[in-house]
Parts: C-alpha cells; structure tokens; sequence
C-alpha cells in the first residue's frame, strides 16, 4: 500500500490549519515529510489528532473573538472576528473533505476481493 498519497493529504490537512488559524507554515508541513516515532514508521494517530487539534483551536479563538465583539469588550473588531469565523469555516470544511477521502478510501479496501 501506498503511504505516500496518505502522508500528502495529512500534510495538506495540517498546513490548511495552520493557514487558516494565521501561523506560518512551518517545514514540518510540507508534502513528502513525515512525523515519526522511535522505529522510524509514521504515528497516524497523532498526526491526526494533532491536525484535528489545530483545526478546533482555530474554531475556539474565532468563537472567543466573536463573543468579545458582542460582549464589547474593548479592543474587539468585528472585522478580525468576521475573518476569523470565516478561516475556522474554511478550516472545517477542508477537514471535512479529507474526512470523506479517508472514508472513501477506507470502502475501496474493503471491498477490495482478497
């Protein structure tokens, strides 16, 4: 099996995040490199909890700055907290669509014959 296609997706996945939760997207993101435990394999597990980690911080930060701005606290901007609402949106969606690739190619396996 091809890990690769796989590895780029989760890539793809962490760097969507970090975009879209306003860091820079570190080398560590990039297509090709991977995250590895001690034997040198690819933990799958904790590259996705971290991406979906990533993806709720963003959603949590947007829903604060938007309770801020109607709460009016003082500093709060209701374009930043627009924009941010609309890159945790973003976010979700593009987590979602990985979400469904995965599944897709779950039932491809699975109806595979052996």
């Amino acid at each position: 099996m091809d890990v690769s296609k796989i590895d780029t997706m989760l890539a793809q996945l962490r760097a969507g995040a970090a975009v879209a939760s306003g860091k820079p997207v570190s080398g560590a993101t990039t297509p090709g490199t991977r995250e590895t435990n001690e034997g040198g394999r690819v933990d799958f597990s904790t590259v996705f909890k971290q991406s979906l980690d990533q993806v709720n911080n963003t959603q949590q930060n947007a829903a604060k700055l938007m309770q801020d701005f109607e709460m009016g606290a003082p500093g709060a901007n209701l374009t930043e907290a627009m924009i941010s609402m609309q890159k945790a949106n973003i976010s979700l969606q593009y987590t979602l669509q990985v979400r469904n690739k995965f599944v897709m190619a779950y039932q491809d396996i699975m109806n595979m014959p052996v």
